[in-house]
């Protein structure tokens, strides 16, 4: 018995802190804030890329001289659904 009131402690624990977190992000996200890494390409970066992809230079070569990878920047030169 002393085992499950101590379990039924941690769950109420966890869904506080669960809570929290949740009240806490949409905070952030109410503010502009928003988690997780930055983008690596940006308007610039990709105006360049576009740029040099319609002079017909390959892929490769464009990613190497931006230094970012290829898939990063296959990623970021295809058509956005929207």
């Amino acid at each position: 018995m002393l085992f499950m009131v101590a379990a039924m402690a941690a769950e109420m624990e966890r869904e506080l802190i669960h809570e929290r977190t949740m009240d806490g992000l949409a905070t952030a996200n109410a503010q502009g804030r928003y988690g997780g890494r930055p983008g690596k390409v940006d308007d610039d970066t990709l105006a360049i890329a576009r740029a040099r992809q319609a002079r017909g230079e390959s892929v490769t070569s464009i990613a190497r001289h931006l230094k970012i990878g290829r898939s990063t920047l296959y990623r970021a030169l295809q058509p956005q659904a929207e």
